[in-house]
């Protein structure tokens, strides 16, 4: 019987102080393939910089970040080469078309046969009609999928999402979920999804990593810990624990 396959993402013991004051405190957890793994808390809880570590965007003070089974630390480029990330706050140059954008980024990942893959990633995300409009002229639903469709250029086993649907209208917003769980499950890649929409991540994700302080307060199925918790719905499990822990800490 073949070895099962790797998680596409493993974080043990991650952490990351400021000043002294920890932003992220020994942080373990995975993603595997085929799941949506959301990474929840209010500002400040951590999650960006969690984000931030496993991109090498920030270095992490202890802790280690395995990407599709390659050590980050060790082996940088071949790591990052199998993650990508979107964000509706991260939006591509605005004075170059899709497909220029499309291009280029291509070129930055080294990819052979660059247009071939421009190609089919604007026939799989329908931008062929806007494929010479510049991105800056797009309406926020159109360059959220144009983010989407830069982050798939390197057939990523890892997405990182970092608030992917804010400021989209529920339409756009629930068209983009969609495509990233048709990108996701039964693909052989896994997501972290990070948001303020609790509803959306009740609805999308097969797991929640609940953060309060850079520390896991809570994790698993979303409805499971509603359940175990006598709650409502995700959203009232986490103002309560935010609550609690502001109480405490006061």
């Amino acid at each position: 019987m073949a070895d099962p396959a790797p998680p596409v993402l493993t974080v043990g013991g991650l952490a990351k102080s400021y000043g002294g004051r920890p932003a992220v405190d020994g942080v373990s957890f995975s993603v595997a393939r085929d799941e949506i793994v959301g990474l929840l808390g209010p500002n400040g809880a951590g999650k960006t910089t969690i984000i931030s570590m496993v991109l090498g965007l920030l270095e992490p003070d202890a802790g280690r970040v395995t990407i599709d089974g390659i050590d980050l630390a060790r082996r940088r480029p071949a790591a990052l080469s199998r993650a990508n990330f979107a964000a509706v706050y991260a939006p591509l140059p605005g004075n170059l078309t899709v497909r220029q954008n499309l291009r280029f980024f291509a070129g930055v990942y080294g990819l052979s046969r660059a247009a071939v893959r421009v190609d089919t990633l604007l026939e799989q995300f329908e931008l062929e009609a806007l494929a010479d409009r510049r991105c800056g002229l797009l309406s926020s639903g159109e360059q959220a999928r144009v983010g989407l469709a830069k982050a798939m250029l390197n057939t990523p086993a890892l997405l990182l999402l970092d608030e992917p649907t804010a400021s989209l209208d529920p339409a756009a917003a629930q068209a983009l979920r969609a495509r990233i769980v048709g990108l996701t499950r039964g693909q052989g890649r896994g997501a972290l999804w990070t948001s303020h929409n609790m509803a959306e991540v009740e609805a999308v994700c097969d797991r929640v990593l609940l953060l309060w302080k850079g520390r896991i307060l809570l994790q698993g199925e979303p409805r499971a810990l509603v359940r175990a918790q006598g709650e409502t719905s995700l959203e009232a499990l986490f103002l309560r624990l935010a609550g609690d822990q502001a109480t405490e800490t006061a």
